[in-house]
């Protein structure tokens, strides 16, 4: 009996499998003593949620902590690490996205006799101004009016504009804008397919703020119910966009010493809002059009006027990843489709994702990919895989783009720390982050490239579900990253 007491004893201690074990191959825990293990378990606002933390050499790819890290997760933004990667192998660096104007006419009589089409292929860099500059090369061509219809052709991409998983929740949100070829941005922060709302108080208590949108086109009818109320009062604004309709209502109060705030919504039918930017374009620049504006596609026999090209993606990366921005991901995923099976739509793209990212060695098999942002709870990674990709791309020759896109610690620079500029903002740990963030309702995410406590480069990837408060989650962050880097919290 003592005997069965003991072998039952031995197999329940000794081989029973873990729910946190370690899992790739033997892994020493002598860097990383007990402090995050005991952290990670102990910890009361963990209670109930599931986390995972996979730590790597960044010199030898070797599995240096694993605590859960082959339970698959929901990354959120950390998705963009895989999107960035694949577009980059996929596409290159020098990659550019043109807008082009084409007509089935001919230039004659200081005029173009024929249709005018702009043809958007998926650039989500375009503004305005870029609108005014093809309109300038049109009439150094001696087009004075167009004696036809001005045509938007957005059939690059297919007609599906949201992400399977987005909630309709987030349809208005600059960060749920719709993804067509066609579509533009009101600023260089190249938020495509949404518009900015500049909102300033009145001069006087109980009157209605000023309210600018950007761009200004007639295409959006903004309902002002809101109010300018005494500084002692706290501000309440509320911007919403009514379902299928490009009608904004703003709504609550705004402390009358408050400086001007800027909003982003996203635009209800992004191909027709860019359309409609370019004829104002065409007319503020002395081009008049005599037809009708609509929809539709280039005709075969169809003559190239002029083009205009994109930044490189390499610089694309920036505020793709620094800012964390949704429509760039979803575009990436759309274009690696088009380029890499002739077909601009998410599951020929989540397809070309897959494949390349298997090229780079990641194990996708173990994955969900439901979108290119993360913005879908049913994606799943394990933080192994995450650590994993990280080290591989290292050795891809465009690892330096990728590396410089990545969120900078505590640096107050948009564009350098981005979504990280206001964390981490003491110690060793500031500027000694580079890693992408990652955000939904009860999850939190971070994972890049640091220092340990030894000064030896690591890869690290956190992910964090389930959470009660996502704000816990970003403290968590700071406590494990803390215990890594300088065994203290």
């Amino acid at each position: 009996m003592q005997k069965y007491v003991f072998f039952l004893t031995f197999f329940i201690l000794f081989l029973t499998p873990q729910f946190d074990s370690t899992t790739e191959a033997a892994v020493p825990q002598q860097n990383y003593n007990n402090k995050l293990t005991e952290y990670l378990r102990t910890n009361p606002k963990l209670k109930g949620s599931i986390s995972a933390v996979s730590i790597r050499s960044a010199s030898t790819g070797q599995l240096l902590y694993s605590y859960n890290g082959e339970t698959r997760l929901t990354p959120a933004s950390n998705m963009k690490l895989f999107t960035a990667a694949a577009a980059l192998e996929l596409l290159g660096p020098q990659y550019r996205f043109d807008t082009e104007i084409w007509t089935d006419g001919a230039v004659k009589w200081n005029g173009l006799v024929g249709n005018l089409y702009l043809k958007g292929k998926g650039d989500p860099t375009l503004l305005s101004k870029d609108f005014d500059q093809l309109a300038k090369r049109l009439k150094s061509k001696g087009i004075h009016y167009v004696c036809g219809d001005l045509v938007g052709d957005d059939t690059w991409y297919d007609d599906v504009r949201y992400s399977i998983d987005l909630p309709w929740s987030d349809e208005a949100e600059y960060y749920g804008a719709q993804i067509s070829a066609l579509t533009v941005a009101p600023d260089e922060d190249y938020d495509a397919g949404t518009i900015r709302i500049d909102i300033t108080p009145a001069k006087k208590e109980n009157e209605p703020p000023i309210i600018k949108v950007l761009p200004k086109l007639d295409l959006f009818k903004v309902h002002n119910l809101a109010t300018t109320v005494s500084n002692s009062e706290k501000n309440s604004l509320k911007i919403s966009r009514e379902h299928g309709t490009n009608e904004l209502i703003v709504e609550g109060e705004i402390s009358i010493e408050t400086e001007t705030l800027k909003e982003w919504v996203s635009v209800w039918d992004t191909s027709n809002y860019a359309l409609s930017l370019f004829e104002k374009s065409l007319k503020d620049n002395g081009i008049k059009l005599i037809g009708k504006t609509g929809i539709g596609s280039v005709p075969i026999k169809s003559e190239l006027l002029t083009k205009h090209s994109s930044i490189k993606l390499s610089e694309l990366m920036v505020p793709f990843m620094k800012l964390s921005n949704n429509t760039h991901a979803e575009v990436l995923i759309k274009e690696m489709g088009k380029v890499k099976g002739n077909e601009g739509s998410w599951s020929a793209g989540i397809q070309a994702d897959i494949e390349v990212l298997e090229k780079l060695g990641v194990p996708v098999q173990k994955m969900v990919i439901r979108d290119g942002s993360g913005v879908s709870h049913m994606n799943l990674v394990e933080a192994d895989i995450i650590t994993k990709l990280l080290y591989n791309i290292q050795a891809a020759k465009w690892f330096g783009d990728f590396y410089h896109s990545l969120p900078v610690s505590g640096v107050n620079d948009k564009l350098v720390g981005g979504t990280l500029a206001k964390r981490f903002t003491n110690g060793v740990l500031k500027g000694n982050i580079n890693a992408k963030t990652g955000s939904l309702t009860n999850v939190s995410s971070l994972s890049g490239y640091t220092k340990d406590k030894y000064g030896d480069n690591i890869i690290f990837s956190i992910l964090l579900n389930h959470l009660k408060e996502n704000q816990n989650g970003k403290q968590i962050e700071v406590d494990i990253l803390k215990l890594v880097t300088n065994d203290e919290l």
